[in-house]
């Protein structure tokens, strides 16, 4: 969570903030490279977290549409 919250954060003032389905596809591509935990990632996508987080504090112009079902750990592991 930390990492998306970074990611689609809009206070940073050295880099513009991605949108939702951006910060999702960075966060598959760590979990590729193993900087993140594929169980913790399934886990936050499947639990609609970031849903939750993007309606609270995301910008409107970042809340874009997002299907997860294609970076569900059985497809990214199989890709390793």
């Amino acid at each position: 969570a930390d990492v998306f919250e970074a990611l689609t954060s809009t206070d940073r003032p050295y880099k513009k903030a991605k949108t939702l389905s951006e910060s999702i596809k960075i966060m598959s591509f760590m979990v590729k490279e193993r900087h993140l935990d594929p169980d913790l990632f399934e886990l936050f996508l499947s639990s609609g977290v970031y849903q939750q987080f993007a309606t609270e504090f995301m910008e409107p112009e970042q809340r874009d549409q997002v299907d997860c079902t294609h970076y569900f750990k059985d497809k990214i592991l199989n890709n390793l």
